[in-house]
């Protein structure tokens, strides 16, 4: 039987750009594994995302709009989806390791908080300051997925993970790219689920930026991917051409003054955050209440870091559906 494994691996040789990571160059998993004679390390790191339980929570978690009734607004999961697909177009385009961009690309959100950046913000109020989605899915899949066990991915695909946002990058190409798809993926499909919402007009978004990106949706990405795939070939960086770079940027600085801190598309966020940050009170002083993989790792974390994980790890519904149950009286009816 032929060893897949090894051909992918000189294939990779033979075909990717000299500025791409190898995967046979992997510094590895944490912990002894038997490897796989039909995947690579990457593509199995891809397959361990989209098979855990974090992956699948992401389809009922907040992009902007919180718990949408819609069914064709954005949630985790989509976006993930979207940012996966952008990467790996670039990726492609460039010579890059698609398995590596595919895998970071699937797992940059997994610790991502109900309610999208309002839960993440309360967590920041009630935890610590330093909490971050970034840093808690790496708490997933290092600590808190299989069980406990974590997914043992590869350090290459963590620190894609780890670098997706902020001001440090990633230490490949590929993971640095996840950096560019998810803010090109973002920026697009906010700008529709606001148009959807009623919150945007396409005529509000300023005259030259549509002139420099493009009027309709698949326009603008195909724009900004074009020009990250030109300002980058053949070279060691990734960098978009000067004219499409800062026309992204003012729009991504449109939609938080217009969309973000909309007061129409905020309404329930003050809500939200005094949900999370009541359930935070409540199970630091009730932890027996957690469920129990939450209180046995009340032996080698702290009771907050538990309830952090706990609710971070929740869905939007889930979290009103349980304050209700924990906070909201139910009305008295006759069993007769």
């Amino acid at each position: 039987m032929s060893n897949m494994c090894d051909i992918f691996l000189e294939r990779e040789k033979t075909t990717l750009s000299p500025h791409a990571f190898l995967t046979a160059n992997t510094r590895g998993r944490d912990h002894p594994y038997v490897k796989c004679v039909n995947r690579t390390e990457f593509q199995r790191d891809r397959d361990r995302i989209i098979h855990s339980q974090a992956f699948r929570r992401l389809m009922n978690k907040t992009q902007v709009f919180l718990a949408p009734v819609g069914d064709h607004y954005r949630t985790r999961l989509t976006h993930t989806l979207e940012v996966t697909q952008i990467a790996r177009i670039i990726a492609r385009a460039l010579r890059l390791n698609e398995d590596l961009t595919e895998a970071a690309a699937l797992g940059h959100d997994l610790g991502h908080t109900p309610f999208g950046h309002a839960g993440e913000d309360a967590l920041r109020r009630c935890f610590s300051p330093d909490f971050s989605h970034a840093e808690q899915s790496i708490r997933v899949v290092e600590r808190l997925e299989a069980d406990g066990e974590g997914l043992n991915l590869t350090y290459e695909v963590r620190d894609g993970i780890r670098n997706h946002t902020g001001g440090d990058r990633a230490s490949t190409l590929e993971g640095y790219l996840v950096k560019f798809a998810d803010r090109i993926a973002y920026i697009n499909h906010d700008i529709d689920d606001a148009i959807r919402a009623g919150i945007l007009k396409p005529e509000d978004i300023p005259q030259r930026l549509r002139q420099v990106l493009g009027d309709r949706h698949g326009v603008r990405i195909n724009t900004m991917v074009t020009s990250l795939i030109e300002g980058s070939m053949d070279r060691d960086e990734l960098c978009m051409t000067p004219e499409v770079g800062e026309a992204m940027g003012e729009l991504r600085t449109f939609l938080f003054e217009n969309v973000y801190y909309n007061p129409i598309a905020k309404r329930e966020e003050s809500k939200a955050k005094a949900l999370v940050e009541r359930m935070f009170d409540y199970f630091v002083r009730h932890p027996d209440k957690m469920p129990e993989y939450y209180r046995r790792a009340r032996e080698s974390e702290t009771v907050e870091r538990c309830v952090a994980d706990y609710i971070s790890g929740m869905t939007d519904r889930y979290a009103i559906e349980l304050y209700r149950e924990l906070f909201v009286p139910e009305v008295w009816r006759d069993k007769a």
